[in-house]
């Protein structure tokens, strides 16, 4: 079985200076691009159902597909993460299914709400050894059901990200430092001062949002000062998927879907080989 929890292979990064990918899919062939990905580069990877594929597809053949996956792949690590949520009851659910790791985003509320919804979640993870991330500051952007208007986008402060933690012990902070859910409009400027603050405060492992368009340079500054998760959706959703299967289907002649969907399967996994080029989680899983 190559399932293990998030706090598993953060700890991991955090200690070998790399980053673990995590990857959101809006469908069937996107989740075996990204194992093909992991596997061929011999990485440990994150794979996130988003609120609204789930919604789709629903919460436990989400997980049951990852999980069916993944044991074609035995030799790599494996997390099972849910992003962006606000529901406890359906964090529970997915909990009980055997979610590895779960997001709990309640940053749209006041800071001291923050901490009360993500302890609620925290204390019932705890139970099971599931990790749990939790967002401060906000994140410019759009994420499925959650928007953020990137005019009041705040960026995360030093000393809340420390009595956070102290008050939620949660297993991973998300922090707001320049990055926005989605395409950029402009080259997006990371605040790589504040990132090296934060993790001088706390030692909890960080983690990047928005990571569809970022500057593989900057990528790898803000690996070097302390992030040790970076999610990629978007990238994924679009060029990976969107925009192959738009120019297959108005160039084909043929009615066969599956040909269509390997297309999917390969540029998906081409583009989170780079992306784990990138992180420096590439070997890693020999290293282990």
């Amino acid at each position: 079985m190559s399932l293990v929890t998030m706090s598993y292979l953060l700890k991991k990064a955090q200690k070998g200076h790399y980053a673990v990918g995590a990857f959101n899919f809006p469908d069937l062939s996107s989740i075996q691009g990204i194992a093909q990905a992991a596997a061929a580069k011999k990485s440990p990877v994150i794979i996130m159902p988003a609120v609204l594929t789930m919604n789709e597809m629903g919460d436990e053949m989400c997980y049951s597909t990852i999980e069916t996956i993944s044991h074609e792949y035995p030799d790599i690590d494996i997390a099972i993460h849910l992003d962006h949520c606000s529901d406890f009851e359906r964090i529970k659910r997915c909990i009980d299914y055997g979610y590895t790791s779960v997001m709990i985003d309640a940053s749209a509320y006041p800071f001291e709400e923050n901490i009360e919804r993500t302890c609620r979640v925290v204390e019932y993870a705890s139970r099971y050894g599931v990790t749990v991330e939790a967002e401060l500051g906000h994140i410019g952007g759009t994420e499925d059901d959650i928007s953020v208007d990137e005019r009041d986008a705040l960026f995360t402060k030093v000393e809340d990200a420390v009595e956070f933690v102290k008050q939620t012990n949660v297993g991973a902070l998300a922090i707001a430092v320049g990055t926005a859910h989605g395409f950029y409009k402009s080259t997006p400027k990371l605040d790589f001062d504040r990132i090296a603050a934060i993790r001088a405060a706390i030692d909890v492992p960080l983690v990047l949002h928005g990571g569809s368009g970022v500057p593989d340079e900057d990528f790898k500054k803000a690996i070097a000062l302390g992030i040790t998760k970076i999610n990629v959706g978007t990238e994924l959703k679009v060029h990976g998927n969107f925009d192959v299967q738009k120019a297959a289907y108005a160039t084909a002649d043929h009615g066969d879907v599956r040909k269509i969907q390997a297309l999917v399967r390969a540029k998906t996994q081409e583009i989170v080989e780079h992306k784990i080029d990138v992180f420096g989680s590439a070997g890693k899983m020999v290293e282990a």
